[in-house]
C-alpha cells in the first residue's frame, strides 16, 4: 500500500532542517563509465546531512586540506508529503509528492570516496563536509512541467564541465522515490537528489562554479548557482584511514 501525506510548502530555512538528504548515485550511464563503475541493477542511494547545505549567498565551498575536491550537479526534488511504501506504478502519486524543486552541487572528496569503495568503508567523510552541498533557491513546481526534460549544466571559470539533460536517467523518478520510501520514510522537506550526469571533475581554491537549469532553451532564473571555492583554515586535513 502506497502513503503518500499531506503536502507543506518549502523554503530555505527549512530545507537547512531536513530529516534527511537521499542521494542516488550512478544514474547517469556516462558517468558510471567515467568512474569505472558498475552499472547498477536497482537505484542506489546514500545520504548527506542537512548541515552540508550550503544555500545561495551563504559564502564559499570549502575544500579541506588532503581533499580532492569534485563537482557534480544534480536535480533536486523537495518533498511536500510523507512518502512511505510508494509503488514504482503510482507515478501521479510520486509526482504529486513533489513539492518543488532545486539545482543542487554534490561536492564530493574524491579521494576518500575511493578509498571508501576499495576498503569497503562509508562515504560518510567523502560527502558529508560543511558547504558540500551548494543549491539555488527553490524553483516552484510549475516552472519544471516535466523532471525529465531538463537540461542540467555546470562551468568552472566559464569552462563547460557538464552539460546534459535528465532525460539520460538510467531510472526515473518513480523508481527512485518507490525504492527508497520501502527502504526508509520520506519525510515532508527531506531533499533527493537524482544523480548527476557525465563530466564531473575537480575544483580547487580560487576556482568559480556556476550551474543552471534550462527548459526548452530557457534558463531559469531561480535554479542558477554561483559559488566560489576556498582552502579550509580548520586543523583537519584528511588522511587515509
Amino acid at each position: 500500500m502506497s502513503l503518500v501525506f499531506r503536502r507543506g510548502i518549502a523554503s530555505m530555512a527549512s530545507l537547512k532542517k531536513a530529516s534527511k538528504v537521499v542521494c542516488i548515485g550512478r544514474n547517469y550511464a556516462d558517468h558510471v563509465t567515467e568512474l569505472n563503475n558498475t552499472r547498477p541493477k536497482q537505484p542506489f542511494f546514500f545520504l548527506k546531512p542537512a548541515s552540508s547545505i550550503l544555500a545561495p549567498g551563504e559564502g564559499p565551498v570549502v575544500r579541506p586540506r588532503g581533499v580532492d575536491l569534485h563537482y557534480e550537479v544534480e536535480l533536486a526534488l523537495i518533498l511536500g508529503k510523507q512518502v512511505k511504501n510508494l509503488e514504482e506504478s503510482d507515478a501521479q502519486g510520486a509526482f504529486d509528492a513533489i513539492e518543488s524543486y532545486a539545482l543542487s552541487i554534490d561536492m564530493t572528496a574524491r579521494n576518500a570516496q575511493n578509498e571508501a569503495k576499495k576498503k569497503g568503508l562509508p562515504w560518510d567523510i567523502a560527502k558529508g563536509f560543511d558547504t558540500f552541498l551548494p543549491v539555488s533557491q527553490i524553483i516552484p513546481k510549475s516552472a519544471i512541467p516535466d523532471p525529465h526534460k531538463v537540461d542540467l549544466y555546470l562551468t568552472v571559470n566559464n569552462e563547460h564541465r557538464q552539460a546534459d539533460s535528465t532525460e539520460l536517467m538510467l531510472f526515473r523518478i518513480p523508481r527512485i522515490l518507490s525504492d527508497i520510501s520501502k527502504v526508509m520514510t520520506l519525510e515532508k522537506g527531506d531533499i533527493v537528489l537524482t544523480g548527476t550526469p557525465k563530466g564531473v571533475g575537480p575544483v580547487v581554491p580560487g576556482d568559480v562554479m556556476r550551474a543552471g537549469i534550462k527548459i526548452d532553451g530557457k534558463e531559469l532564473e531561480e535554479a542558477k548557482i554561483e559559488v566560489a571555492v576556498e582552502e579550509s583554515t580548520s586543523t583537519y586535513e584528511y588522511k587515509e584511514t
